[in-house]
């Protein structure tokens, strides 16, 4: 396999960037003409069918049946819940503190080892924790003020949980499957449980302008399906540490975007917020790499 050029590699981790850092703006303007449940499904029903245009011609793996109830498992934590609370929080905050808030899955990830992996966190994740989630609080402070918060903009946090569990779902799979493949079945198997939402669904799309189901069907194609493609390009060619670090760039981008697009007035404390949030999690992300490479193994993900 020839190795890309530096420019090239370059041009298709700005490309995922710009893709997910869209993802928050979609999903704003496309709660403007359907409920959350219902863009959700209509977002993967559109990813789902340019998934499988490039599964027929690239070609997948079939899964093995007892993989199969798994994969259930990371469609429901990877598309279901993770985006129907995303889009429900969303509609409490801006796309701005959206984007901030949702990087903050690493930091769960630490709560999940500890609770439920029952493996030893040091004192070093421990404090960048807990300054991770006082990130969080100053965030929704300066997003809309503890007072002016409406709960259900919290469930943003859900969505950034529910990640962090299709991580560490997906680590114990990803050895078996080619990221191409377990992608596929992950948005397939997410949007069979969002079918839910169907009834409903073709009235709303006919009824909701042309922009708006437009920023929807961008929202399908970019960030739900092209991004992960790309991403999986980036990570046959680069080390994923290094190819992670870049993701930090994503809450700024949407940022700009969401100030340019949406004309939101990005508020200091949630810029702040947003440093506190990625300087703990890049903390986190930085102390696990000095401690896997100082052992025989090679980081995967």
């Amino acid at each position: 396999m020839n190795t890309p050029s530096p420019v090239k590699l370059t041009l298709v981790l700005a490309g995922v960037i710009l893709c997910w850092a869209y993802s928050p703006i979609g999903v704003h303007i496309g709660l403007h003409s359907y409920n959350p449940g219902q863009l959700a499904l209509l977002r993967f029903l559109i990813a789902s069918v340019f998934m499988g245009g490039v599964a027929l011609v690239v070609g997948i793996g079939r899964p093995r049946w007892p993989d199969v109830p798994w994969l259930l498992v990371l469609g429901f934590f990877g598309v279901f819940l993770h985006h129907i609370s995303l889009n429900i929080g969303q509609q409490w905050v801006t796309a701005a503190a959206s984007s901030v808030l949702a990087q903050s899955a690493p930091l769960f990830s630490v709560l999940i080892a500890f609770f439920c992996l029952k493996e030893r966190v040091n004192a070093w994740r421990w404090v960048c924790v807990l300054l991770g989630l006082f990130g969080v609080l100053v965030v929704v402070w300066g997003d809309a003020g503890f007072g002016e918060m409406d709960p259900r903009g919290l469930l943003i946090l859900l969505a950034a949980l529910s990640w962090s569990v299709y991580f560490a779902v997906q680590k114990h799979y990803a050895h078996r499957y080619s990221p191409l493949t377990l992608a596929c079945y992950m948005v397939w198997a997410g949007t069979l449980m969002l079918c839910v939402n169907l009834p409903g669904l073709p009235a709303a799309v006919v009824q909701a302008p042309l922009p708006e189901n437009l920023a929807v069907l961008l929202l399908g194609i970019f960030p739900s399906a092209l991004a992960y493609l790309a991403w999986g390009y980036v990570l046959k060619h680069i080390e994923v540490s290094r190819a992670t670090v870049a993701m930090y760039l994503i809450p700024p981008v949407a940022m700009l975007l969401a100030a340019t697009l949406l004309g939101e007035h990005i508020a200091l404390q949630v810029v702040l917020g947003g440093v506190i949030v990625l300087a703990s999690v890049a903390a986190i992300s930085l102390e696990g790499r000095k401690h896997w490479s100082s052992g025989d193994c090679a980081r995967k993900v």
